[in-house]
């Protein structure tokens, strides 16, 4: 029939497992009222799903890259394809890879619908599915005959609500030992790595940095996490991490992946130093809010997620024994432990004693406020640098730091520093005379950390030594670690 003739010339019968009905086959057309309706998950070279109706003795096809829409206030995008026989209907199955939209194929949702409205520019119909019912309109919106979009004309679902597009991460209280009260708490281990707030819709990640930077492209191993889940929408919490020889998270290590954004270097990146992320949490599962539900909640509903993957990890937590946790923390060269209250909830963007992190490496971010030359090896370029941390009356200098850096670090400190040049120091505080002589000041707007061993009395760090930029964190959010 003319209708399939585009269908059956994209397609060997001899080659895929698709039903190809033969030129001169026709099908009955139904007469009853209700037809059929067909969405198929299809996991091709872009994940998607084609949403299909009985018309006519075909069904004709639309491939909708993030599912059908809940929300109408949110349109999806809907790209007319050709006809399929009725029989695709019934199809699941792995089309051959090399073959025309090979991938695998499963049922996602059928039905039958309705048909309130069909011309050449619209089509209304309502849905009675198993997983999505009511009333959707999709709407030619260009003059090529493949550009659609689909709206969903009903209200929402009961008690749907929708993906936030923006949760701030809930920050923990720095402690020296775990909490006394032991069995209100879980602990989980401190990762040496960058925090990152996900966002999965459609198959599709979204990843944002503790400062709402978008850092989706500087990590594509999260594509297929993403795409793991379906059709599944959720926004998760963790961290992400680069692993050293031994096998142990490594913040130097992440350097190389935290500031590239050009897309064929992140890929050639991805295979020398593969990053994985490490979810703690769960904020907002399909169409569900659950900051307000309690942290053993949260963790129950992460943990049925099964996420497990070469690139994606759910770590462990353990209820009490902080003491024996945080030993064994020390004993894998992990940086410490967070300690959580079983009872909490999420305070989004807030920093909180519900969490509070003990720490085997003492760290403390800084805003850099200037540099020295170096001597020797390091004469004329960067020897060490001026460091501050934000107080009541401005940036407070802390001191300085010249070990901890390779020749790379160096290099890049010189190109970001280079364009901040100030005549002035920034800092608020007195700085010592022989830290001042010669320094070069700078605009305080890059945040990079140390390790340390203490505070002085009078503020500053003993023993500093660099362990790299961090460009997920502003200058304004840097706090003194006591």
């Amino acid at each position: 029939m003319p209708e399939l003739l585009t269908y059956r010339n994209k397609r060997d019968p001899a080659r895929t497992p698709e039903p190809v009905p033969g030129a001169g086959k026709r099908t009955t057309k139904r007469k009853s009222k209700r037809d059929t309706f067909v969405v198929q998950e299809h996991h091709a070279t872009a994940l998607h799903w084609d949403f299909r109706l009985e018309r006519d003795g075909v069904l004709v096809s639309w491939a909708v890259p993030k599912g059908l829409p809940l929300d109408p206030d949110v349109n999806h995008l809907a790209v007319h394809t050709e006809d399929h026989p009725l029989e695709y209907a019934a199809f699941e199955g792995e089309i051959p890879k090399g073959e025309y939209g090979g991938g695998a194929v499963t049922i996602w949702d059928h039905g039958t619908y309705e048909c309130e409205k069909w011309s050449e520019r619209e089509v209304k119909v309502v849905l009675h599915g198993e997983r999505v019912t009511g009333r959707y309109v999709l709407f030619k919106t260009g003059s090529r005959d493949r550009d659609w979009m689909m709206h969903r004309m009903d209200p929402p679902p009961a008690d749907y609500t929708p993906m936030p597009s923006l949760i701030r991460p809930m920050l923990a209280v720095l402690r020296e030992e775990v909490p006394r009260d032991d069995d209100k708490f879980a602990y989980e281990f401190k990762w040496d790595g960058v925090r990152a707030i996900v966002y999965v819709d459609g198959g599709r990640p979204r990843v944002l940095s503790r400062n709402d930077r978008d850092v989706t492209v500087s990590y594509p191993e999260l594509r297929a996490m993403a795409e793991s889940l379906g059709s599944r929408q959720l926004v998760l919490d963790g961290e992400i991490v680069a692993m050293d020889e031994r096998g142990r998270p490594s913040f130097e290590a992440l350097q190389a992946r935290m500031h590239v954004t050009n897309a064929a270097q992140v890929r050639r990146l991805a295979t020398q130093v593969p990053a994985t992320f490490l979810a703690f949490d769960v904020l907002h599962l399909d169409g569900r809010s659950l900051l307000d539900e309690p942290y053993t909640e949260r963790r129950r509903i992460l943990e049925s997620l099964n996420l497990s993957g070469p690139s994606w990890q759910t770590p462990p937590h353990f209820e009490g024994s902080g003491e024996a946790i945080l030993a064994a923390s020390k004993e894998q060269g992990l940086e410490g432990v967070l300690a959580k209250r079983l009872d909490s909830r999420y305070h989004a963007g807030k920093r909180s004693d519900c969490w509070l992190k003990v720490k085997n490496l003492r760290t403390q971010e800084v805003v850099i406020g200037g540099w020295k030359p170096g001597e020797g090896r390091r004469k004329g370029a960067i020897g060490s640098l001026l460091l501050g941390v934000p107080g009541t009356d401005g940036l407070d200098y802390v001191g300085h730091v010249g070990t901890g850096f390779t020749d790379a670090m160096l290099r890049e400190l010189e190109s970001m520093l280079s364009p901040l040049e100030r005549t002035e120091p920034p800092f608020a505080t007195a700085i010592p005379r022989p830290h001042a002589k010669d320094a070069h000041w700078v605009e305080p707007q890059i945040v990079g950390e140390v390790a340390f061993g203490e505070w002085t009395k009078a503020g500053i760090l003993r023993h500093p030594a660099w362990r790299g930029l961090r460009p997920d964190k502003d200058p304004a959010e840097v706090t003194r670690e006591s």
